[in-house]
């Protein structure tokens, strides 16, 4: 079998005009060169059907998951499928199919990861077009990120990858969780391209505020070690200021310089401070361990697989 120029997956849901779009816009710009992974996410009014690559005469396939089980799941489904089938794809692509990452782009993409020293490159937003609460949601998510993780974080789910990248993320627990927390934690050599935003085919976004909000802790929650161990230190931290405050509270009682009643009040909010941080940082340090023990548990992407489908055949 001769090598696959490059693979692209995408994952789908409920969708079908912004996908069929996508796939007209992929064969125009790279015709047979290009092998599509749609990952249908449990779509019932509108699933993608094979039918639609092969109408453009796009080589691809079609994955159908048994029931929705999210955005970043049906993208780590589509990375254990080309793993494990499309293992001689040269370079794979993982993009959204509702037109706001560029097929335009992907050249561009593709150039930066040829380079040697790079296993991933991911796509960082050069414009975009968001509501000022969305704005100002993003700029106070990457901080808080950086803060209690330690990583940066500006990019989503848009990047190219080497064979090699694909296998390693294929076999991270983390996949599921989060695609891009993932490539932070895998310790790929990552390169940024700033590309342009693109504005959706058709239709609006199906990811509403609660549901934007519980992506991002769930990129948090990939490092929930370090973010445990980053609280305990903060948190002993804090308990020994509080304890500096009650010896100074005690010189101030001695030397006579404390008023009547304060005393006994700054003392007492001390120690509930102390006694608070205290139990904190244990309980931090106590979940760490427990994180670390744990036996991981994985997913395997066939467990959610419902029918494959190829242009031209039927799996």
């Amino acid at each position: 079998m001769s090598p696959l120029p490059f693979v692209v997956i995408t994952p789908v849901f409920e969708d079908s005009e912004a996908s069929t779009h996508l796939f007209h816009e992929l064969f125009d710009a790279f015709g047979g060169q290009v092998h599509v992974v749609a990952v249908d996410d449990g779509s019932v009014r509108q699933p993608v059907d094979i039918a639609q690559m092969e109408a453009i005469g796009l080589g691809g396939t079609v994955i159908r998951l048994r029931r929705n089980v999210g955005h970043q799941r049906a993208i780590a489904v589509g990375l254990g499928y080309v793993a494990e089938h499309l293992a001689e794809a040269q370079r794979v692509v993982v993009m959204d199919s509702d037109g706001e990452d560029l097929p335009a782009s992907i050249p561009e993409l593709l150039q930066t990861l040829d380079r040697d020293e790079i296993d991933v490159v991911v796509a960082e937003r050069r414009t975009r077009v968001e509501t000022l609460r969305f704005k100002l949601f993003y700029t106070v998510y990457r901080r808080l990120f950086k803060l209690l993780t330690g990583r940066s974080i500006s990019f989503g789910n848009f990047m190219g990858l080497k064979p090699h990248a694909v296998k390693r993320l294929a076999a991270m627990q983390e996949l599921w969780t989060h695609v891009a927390s993932c490539v932070l934690g895998s310790r790929l050599r990552i390169a940024i391209c700033a590309l342009d935003r693109g504005p959706r085919y058709a239709g609006q976004s199906k990811m509403n505020f609660v549901g934007l909000t519980l992506h991002g802790f769930r990129g948090i929650m990939v490092f929930a070690e370090d973010v445990l161990v980053r609280v305990g230190i903060a948190a002993a931290l804090l308990g020994a200021l509080t304890l500096l405050g009650g010896i100074a509270s005690v010189v101030l009682k001695v030397s006579g310089y404390a008023t009547p009643g304060w005393f006994s009040v700054a003392l007492g909010i001390l120690l509930l401070v102390f006694l608070q941080t205290g139990t904190l940082a244990l309980m931090s340090l106590m979940l760490t361990g427990v994180s670390r023990s744990g036996a991981s548990l994985q997913a395997a992407y066939t467990d959610f697989v419902d029918t494959v489908t190829h242009t031209g055949r039927t799996a």
